[in-house]
């Protein structure tokens, strides 16, 4: 048995895209959902460790607990203080984090590699946070967070600290995302540019972080965590600008769930099959 808990998970798409995926690999496999809330997330690992559960997905609100209470994290996880796969072995809980694996694979489907690049990232929640952490870990040069002086802003200042601690060869740095000069200069130095906050998302799919397009350039890539809609403005700016790859938050969400069944199974995800199923 594998799962999902977090609270609420009656949408979710886990449970039909991984029981298809067992189905397709051979793997006599289960997958459900668990709505639990943040203060039964102990409780709840507890007993899946009783039932035998041999991995699971954690959602909101449950990832910053989980990852307290699991034996292992991995680097990422660690960083980012949050995890949202945990891997059951021998009794023991392994944490980790495939959100930014996801957006790190989608970039390298797109013949992306962010080893060695100028990294901007508008935000510094938890996805933003992922992001950051994973693109830091597979080699990125340079990574420049703006984020609004907001409650995520701290939160920022501690991701920063925590990839000079670890990352020493990552130049990091945070500011704020009112100060627009500073953040179209950034733009114009970077090789990728990311969007990862709610902004493109309904009810505000008509905006974009990023209002003057003169920015844009050739070379930049653009990349957007924000799944639906599909294309948000900022992409479909980036695309008209003529940026050489711009790409939405779908092929994050399908790759960050492929490396969990990996982490799960030890085997490949059908992709193909999935994203046409799923995502397309």
């Amino acid at each position: 048995m594998f799962c999902l808990i977090g609270t609420p998970v009656g949408h979710s798409g886990s449970p039909a895209m991984y029981n298809y995926s067992f189905a397709q690999t051979g793997l006599d496999y289960a997958y459900l959902a668990y709505d639990v809330p943040l203060e039964k997330t102990e409780e709840a690992v507890n007993a899946l460790k009783v039932l035998g559960c041999k991995g699971f997905n954690v959602t909101m609100p449950c990832k910053t607990r989980v990852a307290e209470l699991v034996d292992e994290l991995s680097d990422a996880a660690k960083l980012i203080g949050a995890c949202n796969t945990v891997v059951v072995k021998d009794g023991k809980l392994y944490g980790n984090n495939t959100d930014g694996m996801g957006f790190v694979r989608n970039l390298k489907e797109n013949g992306v590699d962010v080893k060695g690049k100028k990294i901007t990232v508008m935000g510094a929640g938890g996805a933003a946070t992922a992001i950051q952490v994973q693109c830091a870990l597979d080699g990125a040069k340079k990574l420049s967070i703006f984020n609004r002086k907001d409650k995520f802003y701290a939160n920022g200042e501690k991701t920063v600290k925590k990839i000079q601690q670890m990352v020493p060869d990552c130049e990091v740095s945070i500011h704020p995302l009112e100060e627009t000069d500073a953040l179209y200069a950034a733009i114009k130095d970077s090789d990728i540019l990311v969007n990862a906050t709610k902004v493109g998302m309904k009810p505000l799919d008509d905006q974009s972080l990023v209002e003057d397009v003169s920015v844009f350039h050739p070379d930049l890539v653009v990349a957007d965590a924000v799944y639906n809609p599909k294309e948000t403005k900022f992409v479909q700016s980036a695309k008209a600008a003529g940026c050489k790859v711009a790409v939405g938050g779908t092929g994050m969400l399908m790759w960050q769930g492929a490396a969990a069944f990996n982490l799960f199974t030890g085997k490949d995800m059908p992709t193909k099959e999935v994203y046409e199923l799923f995502f397309k």
